[in-house]
C-alpha cells in the first residue's frame, strides 16, 4: 500500500534537510520523499516532509510565509553571518535596548535585502556557497523580502545577545537580518541560533523529533501519524461534488460551475461523496478545471 500525506520533523542540528529526507524514505519505506522549504544544518525547527503522491503538490503550497526564532551576539562579524563562519571580534560599545528597537522598524515591511555569499542562489548556474567556498565574492543584487514582524523577545546587554521573533516571506535571509542590524547599529553583529517555528502553516506543535519518528517506526506505526495531504491547503475552501462530477473530475474532467452545490471563486478543494480528497480545482471560463489530482 502506498504512502501519503505529511510529516512534519522538528529538524535536530548539525543533520541537512536533504538527509531528513532520506532518513524518513528509509523509515517509511518510500522512495517519494520532499521537504517544504531548506533549513540550514545548524538550525533547527520546522521542517514539513511530504510523503508519496503529497510531493507533487510541493510547487503550488499556499503558505510561503515563515517564522523564526533567531539569537544573534553583537560586536562580532562572521563571513557567513552566523557563528558558524570565520568569526572576527567587530570592537565598539554594544548597543542599548533604546538603540535596538529605535532601528528595527527599518527591517519591517518590503524590504530590499543583499543575499549572503552562503546561500543557495545560483549564479550563471553555480550555487553562491560553491563559488564562497573558492574564496571568490561577487556582486549580488538586492532582493525584494517581506519581514511581516520582528519583535524582541530578549536582550542581555551584558552579553550583547537579542533574540528575535521574525515572521517574513519566502527567501528571507535571518542571518543577513542580524548582520545587517549590528552594522547599522555599527557594532557588528552574527547569528547564534536559529530555530523555524512555522513553515507552510505549520507549528513546531505539530512536529515529532527524529528520535520519535525512530520509535513509532519500530512499532510500524510512524505511517499513523502522517497529516493527510490536503491539510497543507487548509486555507482553501472545500467542495463536495456528486459521484458522476466525482468520477469525470478524476478522470480529467472540468466541472459545470454553475452545476455545483455552491458558489466557487477560487482554488479549491475537491472530495468525492465519501469525504475522499481527489485534487484542487481553480474555476475559469464557467468551469471548474483541475488544477492538480491527487
Amino acid at each position: 500500500m502506498s504512502v501519503n500525506g505529511v510529516i512534519c520533523l522538528d529538524k535536530p542540528q548539525e543533520i541537512t534537510s536533504f538527509v531528513c529526507c532520506s532518513i524518513f524514505r528509509r523509515l517509511l519505506g518510500t522512495r517519494k520523499i520532499g521537504h517544504a522549504g531548506t533549513l540550514d544544518p545548524m538550525a533547527t525547527g520546522v521542517l514539513p516532509l511530504l510523503v508519496g503522491r503529497a510531493t507533487r503538490f510541493l510547487e503550488l503550497l499556499p503558505m510561503q510565509d515563515k517564522r523564526y526564532t533567531a539569537t544573534l551576539r553583537f560586536g562580532f562579524t562572521s563571513d557567513t553571518q552566523d557563528i558558524w563562519g570565520s568569526v572576527a571580534a567587530f570592537g565598539g560599545s554594544l548597543p542599548s535596548l533604546r538603540d535596538i528597537e529605535q532601528m528595527l522598524p527599518s527591517f519591517r515591511g518590503d524590504i530590499l535585502q543583499i543575499p549572503p555569499m552562503m546561500s543557495a542562489i545560483k549564479r550563471d548556474g553555480v550555487r553562491l556557497y560553491d563559488l564562497a567556498r573558492q574564496g571568490i565574492e561577487i556582486e549580488r543584487p538586492p532582493r525584494p523580502v517581506t519581514v511581516y514582524s520582528l519583535e524582541i523577545m530578549d536582550y542581555n546587554p551584558e552579553k550583547g545577545e537579542l533574540t528575535l521573533d521574525c515572521h517574513c516571506s519566502k527567501g528571507t535571509y535571518i542571518r543577513t537580518i542580524c548582520a545587517d542590524l549590528g552594522e547599522r547599529l555599527g557594532c557588528g553583529a552574527v547569528m547564534i541560533s536559529l530555530r523555524r517555528t512555522m513553515a507552510a502553516g505549520f507549528t513546531l506543535e505539530q512536529c515529532i523529533t527524529l528520535d520519535q519518528a525512530r520509535e513509532l517506526a519500530e512499532k510500524g506505526m510512524l505511517e499513523n501519524i502522517l497529516l493527510p495531504v490536503e491539510s497543507i491547503f487548509d486555507e482553501y475552501d472545500s467542495l463536495t461534488v456528486s459521484p458522476a462530477q466525482a468520477k469525470r473530475f478524476q478522470n480529467g474532467g472540468s466541472l459545470f460551475l454553475d452545476r455545483l452545490n455552491r458558489k466557487v471563486t477560487d482554488i479549491t478543494k475537491v472530495y468525492s461523496p465519501d469525504n475522499e480528497f481527489i485534487g484542487l480545482g481553480k474555476p475559469e471560463d464557467g468551469e471548474l478545471k483541475i488544477l492538480i489530482l491527487l
